[in-house]
């Protein structure tokens, strides 16, 4: 990894993983991939290595994180999906060159060729995003209950309730406001 950058945010779901490149969408927005060489860290951290990526390329990833993004948090309060996002993630989706390959533990990885380029990669999270969205997979999409952050999570949780996209900064960020608030509040129960 480069030092000098946020860390990632990684999760389980490859897609919303992806818009976590952007974190505090709503506060003080975290670029998490502010240039080629770490959008490069990013797929490489998350089995989709490629050798190099171009700004161009780059610009290209931004805008399918930010089209997930919409498409996700519309998903997720049951609106509309917005035009312009579907077209940007099937573009994506339908120009890339990955193969699924079944793991000897019985999961599924996505395999890019030795000649594998950044649109590859961006194929295989646009399909991931896909499956998300359409309710293929077993989960709900869920927004981030942190006002600065709000952004789309898939949960997988047995009752489907989960408030936070990542418990160890969102959620911690939020125990720890309510807490100093309640301190504030009632000053003698801290004795």
């Amino acid at each position: 990894m480069r030092a000098g950058f946020p860390d990632f945010r990684l999760g389980n779901v490859l897609a919303t993983s992806f818009t976590g490149t952007l974190s505090e969408r709503h506060g003080d927005a975290v670029e998490r991939i502010p240039t080629p060489h770490r959008l490069v860290d990013w797929l490489a951290v998350n089995g989709l290595a490629v050798d190099s990526c171009t700004t161009a390329q780059l610009d290209l990833a931004r805008e399918l994180r930010e089209s997930i993004h919409a498409a996700a948090t519309a998903a997720a309060i049951q609106d509309a999906l917005p035009a312009s996002a579907v077209q940007v993630i099937n573009e994506c989706s339908a120009q890339g060159r990955a193969a699924a390959i079944l793991t000897p533990e019985g999961k599924r990885r996505w395999q890019l060729s030795s000649a594998s380029c950044v649109e590859d990669a961006l194929s295989v999270i646009a399909a991931d995003a896909i499956s998300v969205i359409a309710g293929e997979r077993d989960g709900k999409l869920a927004l981030c209950a942190s006002p600065t952050c709000q952004a789309a999570f898939f949960d997988t949780s047995q009752s489907r309730t989960r408030k936070w996209c990542d418990m160890n900064t969102c959620g911690n960020r939020q125990k720890k406001a309510r807490f100093h608030a309640s301190q504030r509040k009632n000053p003698r129960s801290a004795e």
